[in-house]
């Protein structure tokens, strides 16, 4: 019969190639550590197969082959548990991903970008991510392109709130290209911003996520954000502004370089777009060998998301690189 790798109580005689013990401080954290009912730690046990692990009080010990990285794991938990977050299945997931990557989860977890208007801290939740914000933070120029899923828009207007709210810039601009998909514009019930609204709803919806409806409506009615379409964008100076261009890869070169060119002092831009996902009638998008085209220019940078980065269901992860795995490589990607 196959012994069990997961045991409480007393501790068995060590036969392993190596054993790490691991004292966890405090009951409370203890039990957010193993998880209800154990449900945490069998989930370790099914990640490390090679490695045994024992329980006694609030002490955890690993045998065999894989105890370093397991110990680790649960050392990156305790850290995370300590600075108030919870560990759930996925972030579980994500933190033996991480640590297998030689990567520390409370690094990149436990960094908080701010609160919504509910309390929930918005944070990175990937290297990627973590990677990302910093970017935004350290660059004049952040461009930023991935699949779906992987937090672009979420983190970029996240980064906009803090910095208003610190007094970094005086306005928020969010703008996307106009794209019509079936439907022409024209046809659209209502005055020119009811028509383009369903066309910039998403960062409408991200806006009012990090704020209360009420604090952003009075925001947008002083003009301290503005949201519009690409082409209001054209003839203008945007100082002391963070203006978020999404769905990039829906732009056209010219309307790229128009944007870039808005720049003015005392201004952040962030760039998002999905490579994957041009809806440009003639296939020409502005996102198209533009880090070739940009290289070597102070303050300005690149980070590119991928598969691990996907913070929704984990089918889109799965979905993703299944795409990834049978399309030909966009030639701007």
């Amino acid at each position: 019969m196959k012994q069990s790798r997961f045991r409480t109580g007393t501790l068995p005689v060590l036969m392993a190639e190596t054993t790490v013990t691991l004292d966890v401080p405090g009951n409370d954290l203890m039990s957010g550590l193993v998880g209800e009912r154990d449900q945490l730690l069998r989930r370790v046990e099914k990640a490390f197969p090679d490695a045994v692990i024992h329980v006694r009080g609030n002490q955890i010990s690993v045998d065999g082959p894989g105890a370093d990285l397991v110990g680790k794991v649960f050392s990156e938990l305790v850290l995370l548990l300590e600075r108030g977050l919870s560990v759930d299945d996925r972030t579980l997931d994500r933190a033996i991903d991480m640590v297998r990557s030689d990567e520390s989860p409370s690094e990149v977890l436990g960094t908080e970008i701010m609160r919504t208007a509910r309390g929930k801290p918005v944070r990175p939740r990937s290297v990627g991510q973590k990677r990302y914000v910093e970017a935004v933070r350290d660059s004049v120029v952040t461009f930023a392109i991935g699949p779906a899923g992987t937090g672009k828009s979420w983190l970029a207007v996240a980064m906009a709130v803090r910095a208003l709210q610190g007094n970094l810039v005086d306005r928020i601009v969010l703008t996307r290209p106009l794209v019509e998909a079936g439907e022409r514009v024209g046809f659209l019930p209502g005055d020119l911003m009811a028509k383009v609204d369903p066309y910039l709803r998403p960062l409408y919806d991200a806006l009012f996520e990090m704020l209360e409806v009420e604090t952003a409506q009075k925001l947008l009615d002083r003009g301290q954000v503005e949201v519009a379409p690409l082409a209001f964008m054209r003839g203008r100076t945007l100082n002391n502004s963070f203006v978020i261009l999404d769905e990039a890869q829906n732009t056209s070169p010219e309307q790229m370089k128009m944007f870039l060119t808005r720049i003015g002092f005392g201004t952040r831009v962030v760039v998002t777009g999905d490579a994957s996902q041009v809806d440009v009638p003639d296939g020409r998008s502005g996102l198209d060998g533009i880090e070739k085209v940009l290289q070597g220019i102070e303050g300005l940078s690149f980070v590119r998301l991928g598969a691990r980065d996907v913070v929704r269901h984990r089918i889109v992860q799965d979905i993703v690189e299944a795409y990834d795995r049978n399309t030909p490589k966009h030639r701007g990607s």
